[in-house]
């Protein structure tokens, strides 16, 4: 498996205990990813610097969590960060959750799907304009699907003013 020292030290046994709207145990997700997938996503591993054909993906499309299929990242807010992992500024709104990650003897910020909980990365603060984030991701995680767009915000209706009986 394509991993480097930092995922067989690092990684954790299994992904987060909180509960999220797409939960398999752990038997269904080994039949369901690769085990480079479910190394990545389940137990919080990383990829080898570049070894992704990701990283140097610059199509216009949408990278979706591998684990359940949720669009995460659009190819708009890409970059070449030269890291060898596929780099964002920003994620899709509310496609993406975060929380700390000790390991390494240090404190990082983890990126995880928002729908499966399946680790993606990380996100650091030496990103580019106009956030200055860099959301360094395995592109094992991700699966990418060229042409498609992000979906639409939800427009809210402007409230009806008040009116007096």
């Amino acid at each position: 498996m394509a991993e480097g020292l930092f995922g067989r030290l690092g990684g954790r046994r299994h992904a987060a205990a909180k509960a999220f709207p797409v939960a398999l145990e752990e038997e269904e997700w080994r039949r369901k990813l690769s085990p480079a997938q479910y190394r990545v996503l389940r137990e919080h591993g990383t990829e080898r610097a570049g070894s992704s054909p990701l990283d140097k993906q610059y199509k216009a499309g949408l990278y979706h969590c591998a684990g359940c299929g949720q669009p995460v990242f659009s190819s708009d807010a890409k970059f070449n960060s030269g890291t060898g992992w596929p780099s964002f500024w920003a994620p899709l709104d509310e496609a993406v959750g975060t929380e700390a990650d000790r390991s390494f003897f240090m404190t990082r910020t983890e990126v995880h799907c928002s729908r499966c909980g399946g680790h993606l990365g990380h996100v650091f603060e030496d990103g580019p304009e106009p956030t200055g984030q860099r959301y360094c991701m395995n592109g094992v995680s991700l699966d990418f699907h060229p042409g498609d767009a992000p979906p639409e915000k939800a427009e809210i209706a402007p409230e009806e003013p008040a009116t007096e009986p």
